[in-house]
């Protein structure tokens, strides 16, 4: 069932299309103008409007640019007259969902709506998905360092600049690469994601730079790689430090000229991506080592995040704690547990090597493990490896 608005100046329309949709057991609100409408429209939260397009007073394409201009999620099905054909189709290029042509074909009515409705459910369920995303790349935290990195990120993400972020493993610098990319004009760009130290040396190239047929022995067909994949958004490489220098070589040449060539091509290939950087390792001493080029990091540093370790905002604890009972809850479809101060004052004595990725996983055990509320004694008791000797 979904809620429609009908806005027409004629009264046998509306009545008409009033009938047949609560028939259909939807519930309808009507307007006979645009400017009843648009009142209407901004009290109501409609799933479906359908407008008239030649009206008094204000005619359907303004009414559609005003919705267009609060929510172009809303499908707007407008109502076209025999000589307003071409206006019609005018509307459909401002964002108008579909027309429907007097005299109105109840069949092709509800087939539309139909489709609107798909798309109006497609558009809750991605937003919801947005959302889920959102909260699970969302940095929790108000201690002083992560507050500055959180700034950081408001100020740099609007801009085109190159990011580099360090910090030790487990920090969350992949939480920060996912903000700065949310909160930047490439949002609704892809984000790709490399792990450079998951991937041998000998495929990394092929990995980010993709290859053609019969390139090499294993190339039965031709590959796109991680920049063209994220082109028009932003590519992460993770553990950049762990690049073979070879990769490091192609990647400078990829941001000096934005363009690539796949492995086993000589075609260049124009790509529009942001990178965003990551190490645990320390750069300069690399560089020291003749283990990554030092024009390459000046080339990907233009900014530098540093992610703190957990240990250096313990004042976080307790918001992390409640972040992920909420999260992991939600996950595994249980009540949330109580989460005793004793239990919080046990959790920022551990010395948290693994930073925010360990805290998770005690989290999640002690969820697991403690089935109403967790106390100090069961952080004591679990936070640490179980042995199978006690």
């Amino acid at each position: 069932m979904a809620k429609v608005l009908v806005i027409d100046d004629e009264k046998a329309i509306r009545n008409t299309l009033k009938e047949v949709l609560e028939y259909e057991k939807h519930e309808v609100d009507l307007a006979e103008n645009g400017i009843s409408g648009l009142e209407l429209f901004g009290e109501n939260d409609y799933d479906v409007i359908l407008c008239d397009i030649k009206m008094d007073k204000m005619d359907g394409i303004e009414v559609l640019e005003k919705i267009q201009d609060v929510s172009d999620d809303i499908p707007v099905i407008m109502i076209s007259g025999h000589g307003n054909i071409d206006t019609a189709v005018e509307a459909i290029k401002k964002g108008a969902f579909d027309f429907l042509e007097k005299p109105l074909d109840l069949n092709r009515l509800l087939i539309t709506m139909r489709n609107a409705m798909d798309k109006s459910t497609l558009i809750t369920q991605t937003r919801t998905l947005k959302k889920q995303v959102s909260k699970r790349f969302e940095i929790v935290g108000e201690s002083e360092k992560i507050v500055r990195v959180k700034e950081m990120i408001d100020r740099i993400a609007p801009t085109e600049a190159r990011v580099l972020i360090t910090g030790a493993s487990g920090t969350g610098k992949e939480l920060v690469a996912h903000q700065i990319h949310e909160k930047s004009s490439r949002s609704k760009g892809p984000f790709v994601e490399v792990n450079c130290a998951a991937i041998p040396s000998e495929l990394i190239e092929s990995e980010l730079f993709g290859h053609e047929k019969g390139s090499f022995t294993s190339a039965h067909k031709q590959r796109i790689g991680k920049f063209e994949q994220a082109n028009g958004g932003t590519i992460f490489l993770d553990e950049i430090g762990d690049m073979s220098l070879t990769a490091q070589a192609k990647v400078l040449r990829a941001l000096q000229e934005n363009k690539i060539s796949r492995v086993g091509s000589d075609k260049d290939i124009k790509v529009d991506v942001r990178v965003i950087a990551a190490t645990n390792k320390n750069i300069s001493e690399e560089i020291d080592k003749n283990n990554f080029r030092e024009d390459l990091y000046h080339r990907l540093s233009v900014i530098l995040i540093d992610v703190p370790k957990l240990n250096e905002r313990i004042d976080d604890i307790p918001l992390l704690t409640e972040h992920f009972n909420h999260l992991i809850c939600h996950e595994y479809g249980i009540s949330l547990r109580t989460i005793e101060d004793s239990a919080i004052r046990e959790l920022k004595k551990i010395e948290w090597t693994g930073n925010i990725r360990e805290f998770r996983n005690v989290l999640e055990r002690l969820i697991i493990l403690c089935p109403e509320k967790i106390t100090g004694r069961d952080v004591v008791a679990y936070a640490h490896p179980i042995s199978g000797n006690k």
